[in-house]
């Protein structure tokens, strides 16, 4: 998996921003009905689990909508030290939406009746566990290869040589 390049990375961090932008508009609207005490609306009322997949799902989406920004900078930049910060958001963002997807899980699992919008918000987390997973892999089999080109005084990745944190020459040790 060393040869991932932009050409795969691309498609998949687009996908999954619109996935999380979704997930962001469907949590938003469920979580104000459902705060607005609205669950005899047509696709809020939900069950015990309800309030906390919501809070979940509106988390999950802002980081990993969040996260998705630095891997569309990392994209533009295809350098070793973006490659870190984008890993780095893109496991976070992962960990929180495998939380929102547990508990969407859960909340199919307990049952009850569940509208449409409620029913759609699950699916996007569900799908985005597992497209976020993808690009996480996707994101550290790039961390474990050397594809990036040589920056000035730096050496593969982008980081620089170990040589270049030492002593300067020609400098007295007192």
């Amino acid at each position: 998996m060393a040869g991932i390049g932009r050409n795969m990375i691309a498609p998949l961090l687009v996908l999954n921003l619109v996935m999380y932008i979704v997930v962001i508009g469907f949590a938003s609207w469920n979580l104000n009905h459902f705060i607005n005490g609205q669950t005899n609306y047509p696709g809020v009322a939900g069950n015990g689990a309800t309030f906390y997949f919501l809070v979940f799902a509106i988390l999950a989406g802002v980081v990993g909508a969040a996260s998705k920004l630095a891997g569309i900078h990392h994209v533009r930049s295809w350098r070793g030290d973006s490659l870190a910060t984008n890993a780095a958001s893109s496991l976070i963002a992962w960990a929180i939406t495998a939380l929102a997807f547990g508990l969407a899980c859960k909340e199919i699992h307990i049952g009850g009746h569940r509208g449409w919008r409620l029913r759609v918000l699950e699916a996007f987390v569900i799908i985005l566990a597992f497209t976020q997973l993808l690009y996480v892999l996707m994101l550290h089999a790039g961390l474990f290869g050397n594809q990036f080109p040589h920056h000035a005084g730096h050496h593969a990745g982008g980081y620089p040589a170990a040589a270049d944190y030492a002593e300067p020459k020609g400098t007295a040790r007192v």
